[in-house]
C-alpha cells in the first residue's frame, strides 16, 4: 500500500461521474489526465481528458481504482486543488476549487495565479 500523498482532492460526486464517463468509453481508458492549458481571458483553464497510458514524467495517483495523471507543468498550478461535480437545475459540470488561484475571469472559465 502506498503512503504517497494525493496532490488533488477528488470528491465522491466527481469520482462517481468520472467512473460513469469511463464506463462509456471503448476501449476503457487507462486513466484521466488533469491539466492546465493557456486559454481564456484570464490566461489559464483546466482540462480533463482520458489517456490510454500516462506520459513518462506524469505524476500519477489512484483513487478508488481510477488513475489520475498530471504533467509536471500543470502540477505547479493544481497542487492542493479540489475537484467536484455539480449537477443541478442551473448547471452541470466539474468544479475546481484551487488555493493557488489569484482570480478568475468574469465568466469563470479561466483563472490566473
Amino acid at each position: 500500500m502506498s503512503t504517497k500523498k494525493v496532490p488533488i482532492h477528488v470528491s465522491e460526486n466527481a469520482l462517481n461521474r468520472i467512473k460513469s464517463l469511463i464506463s462509456t468509453q471503448d476501449p476503457i481508458p487507462g486513466g484521466v489526465r488533469i491539466g492546465v492549458n493557456r486559454k481564456g481571458c484570464s490566461g489559464l483553464s483546466y482540462t480533463l481528458s482520458f489517456v490510454k497510458d500516462p506520459e513518462f514524467m506524469d505524476e500519477q495517483f489512484t483513487i478508488d481504482d481510477v488513475t489520475f495523471c498530471v504533467d509536471p507543468k500543470s502540477m505547479f498550478y493544481v497542487l492542493g486543488m479540489a475537484m467536484d461535480f455539480i449537477d443541478n437545475k442551473m448547471e452541470s459540470g466539474f468544479e475546481f476549487t484551487n488555493p493557488n488561484e489569484k482570480g478568475r475571469c468574469g465568466c469563470g472559465k479561466s483563472f490566473h495565479v
